[in-house]
């Protein structure tokens, strides 16, 4: 008598390339067929958009698909760098995996930075508020200037670490930093984000100043959520 055949699950559906993980992939092959390299600059937005024959807008998003896994850098007033990335692995691949993370990056990270902004409430010193004004006046900078505030960004969240006094919350931060960094970049490239993020930084900082560990959490609790609503890489184009 056979033995029965053994279960298996059936095949997984075959997911559709969206519009700007194919504009992304077919970057990428364009980057390794002119060997470029580290460093190396891609053609203006407007120039690369005609090139490949799409929209500025699924330009725009390819390149924030990039950006988050690693492959370039976009610098305000200086362009698309590559980096050392942009020539390993395959491309659409690793934007899906990113999706596929994100949420638990959400969960984690509004754990730890709600907990350490009701920390740095009960727990600064004028130093760390220094820190925390001066990230804001840099954020706010650089979003005049047209650029998005990334490292600003970051440089405020690393002050209010700093001030919660928590040397193992920190560390549980720099853990997570770069997937956390990932987030942050995707968030900052939708239209009217970066002063968004302000507006949530500036509430944080103020409970933070008052003293008001209550409202130092909800306001944090409420910037995360709101600037991890990162749909940009999951819509359709």
């Amino acid at each position: 008598m056979d033995s029965p055949t053994p279960h298996r699950p059936p095949p997984r559906p075959v997911l559709r390339s969206r519009l700007y993980e194919q504009v992304a992939d077919q970057i990428s092959i364009w980057i390794t067929e002119n060997g470029l390299r580290p460093g190396d600059r891609l053609p203006p937005e407007r120039e690369l958009a005609q090139r490949l024959g799409v929209s500025r807008a699924t330009l725009s998003q390819a390149l924030v698909a990039l950006e988050v896994i690693g492959a370039v850098v976009v610098r305000h007033g200086d362009g698309t760098v590559l980096t050392e990335r942009a020539r390993t692995g395959p491309v659409i691949e690793a934007i899906r995996a990113h999706a596929d993370r994100l949420p638990e990056i959400i969960e984690a990270r509004d754990a730890l930075e709600s907990k350490l902004a009701a920390l740095a409430a009960s727990r600064r010193t004028e130093t760390d508020l220094e820190a925390i004004r001066a990230a804001l006046v840099e954020m706010e900078r650089d979003i005049e200037a047209g650029g998005r505030g990334v490292d600003a960004d970051e440089q405020f969240h690393g002050a209010v670490t700093v001030a919660a006094r928590s040397e193992l919350l920190a560390q549980m931060m720099a853990a997570i930093h770069d997937l956390v960094r990932e987030t942050r970049l995707e968030s900052l490239s939708q239209p009217g984000r970066p002063r968004e993020s302000l507006a949530g930084h500036r509430r944080v900082a103020d409970a933070i100043e008052a003293g008001d560990s209550d409202a130092a959490a909800r306001a944090m609790h409420e910037h995360v959520m709101r600037v991890s609503d990162v749909a940009l890489l999951r819509e359709q184009s």
